[in-house]
């Protein structure tokens, strides 16, 4: 029997239609799965859509689409219930067929041609090459490739890319953070600004400086120090403080560009190319990569940004303003209009984001899925409205938010400032529970929902923590098809032509039932940019195995019986390594 059950129900419906309804062929049928699988298998609301139309009580109408509904093997049952809701019982082989396809399918099971082959652009992470990756920045990471990976196997054209911030004042700050502690590695006494970066990875670029360049950027503490204001006084936390604070440590940056003239490149340059190159690292042991590493300097090389807000003006969008230029972001739905230039003729970090923006464009994709930080919500308003006002379709950029995780240790809560120091690195948390944990419970929610990362339950190995259940269902029908082969032969391809109607007992005809839902699955959770849903799904599955294979004995004295239970068993895996694969998870085949 075919596959696509949803199809054939969907054409029984509509022929039922045309008899009861021929002005109304044109309503649009939706099949969805009943929560409690004792009232079906498939349930349509379709008599309800036709109500008012008709003018008819929805249950009198579903009565009339039941009667009116072809004879078909496929459907043992239809009735009506609820407020007039169609509910369809399967025969078994509609059930079990879906085994021979998992089967021929193998690591294409589920693939999808929804996308239509359309480029896509997914950006995500883009964090400030200023410091090590954080448990916060991994869920953005595992997210963004568990996306990506999604919808490649929905069928688009996916390219993922890094936004690499390597201009602006960050990067400065962690240049001068480098070179002065570089300078208190010889002896040059200065005190350390609090609002630069503090963290251990700073020192050690400072000592690969020395290392590499003994006292070549050595320069007197009393010349660095000159034209500075000073620092307020270190218990002083008011908001004057806190902009005195800042303006030292734009002075100490003038003071660094001016002192060491052209071999601020080359310090700007280590320690952005360290971080860089550490963030590329992390990301990979992570199982995060990247097609394309972008470079906002970059922009600003290629005069894109200065094109970028000409054209705004051009268009009507700018205005000035104490010297500055603004942008009219108020007239597309911001809160406030935001400035583009500087008074001192210098771009804001949003003019360079427009740019990037139009360069995304102008390379053709046709769709751009931006991931960033919850705390970006604002940010949305004001880029949809500059990309609209550069005669762009703003409805080709979709941006999905993701709230950071919060890490939990000994019931304490991990501080996730970068400039401090006072962090924990993704490395470190991966170190701690494992890729596989990572990755997993990272999509455990959808992105938008706050996330409390438990690593009790990460590093357990009990059927509490999801990962290591669906693993271990995994690792369990390895076993049983390891011992399946040794006594035929080996060869799996003869599971191809199991008697599937043997598969008769409630659970082998729901688990039947839970591996047809994978093809939806994987087109819903790609329209809905919700790898989370495979998450459950997995757990679901691994749930409804764990529970046959506790009820039932896989290799029973009965060879037609032990092949087709083996068969249904091997669909399970392929399904689980499937998904699994999707999230970037691990399918360990001993446990």
């Amino acid at each position: 029997m075919p596959l696509d059950v949803k199809t054939q129900l969907t054409a029984l419906l509509q022929q039922a239609l045309a008899s009861v309804a021929p002005s109304a062929t044109d309503t649009p049928i939706q099949l969805e799965r009943p929560r409690d699988p004792s009232h079906g298998d498939f349930a349509t609301n379709l008599a309800m859509q036709l109500a008012k139309a008709l003018k008819k009580n929805p249950r009198e109408i579903a009565q009339q689409l039941v009667s009116e509904l072809p004879v078909s093997t496929l459907v043992t049952k239809a009735e009506v219930a609820g407020a007039g809701f169609i509910n369809f019982k399967l025969e078994a082989g509609a059930k079990t067929g879906v085994v021979k396809a998992v089967l021929a399918e193998g690591e294409n099971f589920g693939r999808s041609t929804l996308g239509g082959w359309q480029k896509v652009q997914v950006e995500f992470v883009s964090a400030n090459p200023t410091g090590p990756l954080h448990v916060g920045h991994g869920r953005g990471a595992a997210y963004g490739a568990s996306l990506s990976n999604l919808l490649t196997f929905a069928g688009w054209d996916v390219t993922r890319e890094y936004y690499v911030n390597d201009a602006g004042r960050q990067m400065d700050i962690l240049a001068v953070s480098t070179w002065l502690r570089y300078l208190d590695q010889h002896g040059v006494d200065l005190p350390f600004p609090p609002n630069g970066y503090q963290g251990g990875y700073v020192r050690e670029m400072a000592e690969q400086l020395k290392h590499a360049h003994g006292d070549k950027y050595v320069r007197p503490a009393a010349a660095v120090l000159a034209g500075t204001p000073g620092f307020p006084a270190a218990e002083r936390s008011d908001d004057e403080a806190k902009q005195q604070r800042e303006q030292q440590l734009d002075a100490l940056i003038a003071r660094a560009k001016e002192l060491l003239g052209p071999d601020w490149a080359y310090v700007h340059q280590h320690a952005l190319s360290e971080q860089l190159a550490d963030c590329r690292d992390d990301l990979e042991q992570f199982g995060v990569n990247f097609d394309i590493w972008f470079s906002e300097k970059a922009l600003f090389d290629t005069g894109l940004v200065a094109r970028c807000v000409d054209l705004l003006e051009k268009n009507g969008h700018l205005y000035v303003q104490n010297g500055a230029r603004w942008f009219k972001s108020t007239a597309f739905g911001d809160e406030k209009d935001r400035v583009v230039q500087r008074e001192n003729g210098l771009y804001t970090y949003f003019a360079s984001d427009i740019a990037y923006h139009l360069n995304k464009f102008e390379r053709g994709f046709d769709k751009v899925i931006n991931i960033w930080g919850a705390d970006h919500h604002g940010y949305i308003a004001r880029v949809n409205g500059a990309i609209t006002a550069l005669g762009l379709d703003a409805k080709k950029l979709q941006v999905a938010l993701v709230q950071f995780a919060v890490l939990y240790r000994n019931g304490q809560k991990a501080s996730m400032s970068t400039r401090s120091g006072e962090f924990v690195t993704l490395r470190e948390l991966r170190g701690e529970v494992g890729n596989d944990a990572c990755r997993f419970f990272y999509a455990l929610r959808k992105s938008d929902q706050h996330l409390d990362f438990d690593l009790d339950l990460a590093k357990s190995q009990t059927n509490e923590n999801p990962v290591y259940y669906i693993q271990y269902a995994h690792a369990r029908i390895c076993s049983v098809v390891g011992q399946w082969a040794g006594a035929n032969g080996g060869d799996l391809a003869v599971l191809a032509d199991a008697d599937l109607a043997l598969l008769s007992n409630p659970r082998e005809l729901t688990i039947a039932s839970k591996l047809t839902e994978f093809r939806d699955l994987i087109d819903n959770a790609a329209r809905e940019l919700a790898p989370h849903l495979i998450a459950f799904y997995l757990k679901d599955l691994a749930g409804e195995f764990h529970g046959w294979y506790n009820a039932e004995r896989m290799l029973v004295d009965d060879a037609a019986l032990r092949d087709a239970r083996v068969a249904l068993a091997v669909a399970v895996r392929q399904t689980i390594r499937n998904g699994l694969t999707i999230l970037g998870v691990s399918c360990p085949e001993s446990m």
